[in-house]
């Protein structure tokens, strides 16, 4: 009974020296960071030394509590084996979790560093691979140093990496997809664009799909594949947008009047804002009308803004025609009535 109070009493202490040792070297070294980190400008620096600091009382208490049941239990060599391998799983799951944390702030302050968004958003979507890398590192750390046949292991995974290259054959080409659209940059958040039939702008570029809102107003949801695939019409590009609008006068217009016509025309373009003349032509004898060819450019990449100069020059062209006299031709036919004498 005293052998056993005796041995309770000295693990006992080697509980409490690992755990005062614990916080002071915790408490040493945190002061010891500090005085490094306060020579420099950065606070990256402060952010790794505490993130290594942070992990220095849980491995601490970890090993004073293993040491002190190896004490215990010095005879049942199973046990402490397997405390042994839980005890390399905890420390490895702190290292593990402390490295990803330096890690997404190294992506974290280079995202904050680029002007590019797009660039940026990239960055940042590899935090789940990040995080997903070091535990498989880890993991397979960890199995190799408990003794487990690796080969067997490697064997499962080559198995299981192609069924799931089979399965996520889709998402990873999306992906792919998606970083390409982000370094490429066919289009970005806010542009207009016409893509595979679809006219609207764009609200979100994901990772699997992108989501257009059309004129209509509906979310039109697309697969990044069909739209690096297809044809991209990008508005919100363009310097400029070039209109051309044919339009027809009634055969009984006079020949003075089909000269001045193309002088109408360019002062009401020429007089309307956001609109720059290029030029107007009498250019065919139709089945029913003689038609006129008036091109001009609208300064703007925005859609609505070219349409509502549009729709004043449509408007002032009817104006000026009605106070000319010009008719507008529509589509007439003639018929002819046979009336023979009867017999």
């Amino acid at each position: 009974m005293q052998i056993f109070s005796e041995k309770i009493f000295y693990a006992l202490l080697i509980f409490l020296t690992g755990i005062v040792s614990t916080i002071l070297i915790a408490k040493i070294s945190k002061i010891f960071f500090k005085r490094i980190t306060n020579r420099t400008k950065t606070d990256f620096d402060d952010f790794i030394f505490e993130s290594l600091n942070s992990t220095i009382k849980p491995i601490g208490i970890l090993l004073s509590t293993y040491f002190t049941i190896d004490y215990l239990s010095v005879s049942d060599i199973t046990f402490v084996s397997v405390l042994l391998n839980i005890k390399k799983l905890l420390i490895l799951i702190i290292i593990i979790k402390a490295l990803n944390k330096i890690l997404i702030r190294l992506l974290s302050e280079a995202t904050s560093k680029i002007n590019d968004s797009s660039l940026s958003s990239m960055i940042s979507s590899l935090t789940p691979l990040t995080k997903a890398f070091t535990w498989t590192i880890g993991s397979i750390f960890y199995l190799q140093n408990i003794g487990v046949q690796m080969t067997a292991i490697w064997a499962l995974l080559s198995a299981g990496g192609i069924g799931a290259g089979l399965a996520l054959k889709d998402p990873v080409q999306e992906f792919f997809e998606y970083i390409t659209i982000l370094l490429d940059k066919p289009f970005q958040k806010g542009e207009f664009i016409k893509a595979d039939g679809v006219l609207g702008m764009v609200e979100r570029v994901g990772v699997r799909s992108s989501r257009i809102r059309s004129i209509n107003g509906e979310i039109i949801v697309m697969s990044n594949s069909s739209l690096t695939n297809g044809m991209i019409a990008n508005y919100a590009q363009m310097k400029k947008r070039r209109l051309v609008h044919k339009l027809g006068v009634v055969y009984e217009t006079s020949p003075e009047i089909m000269k001045r016509i193309p002088l109408i025309l360019k002062n009401i373009v020429s007089n309307t804002d956001n609109a720059t003349f290029d030029r107007c032509h009498f250019t065919d004898f139709g089945d029913f009308s003689l038609n006129f060819e008036l091109v001009y450019y609208i300064p703007t990449n925005n859609y609505f803004a070219a349409m509502e100069a549009q729709q004043n020059i449509n408007l002032k062209i009817m104006e000026e025609f009605k106070l000319n006299n010009i008719e507008f031709a529509f589509p007439t036919q003639t018929l002819q009535i046979d009336r023979g004498n009867s017999k």
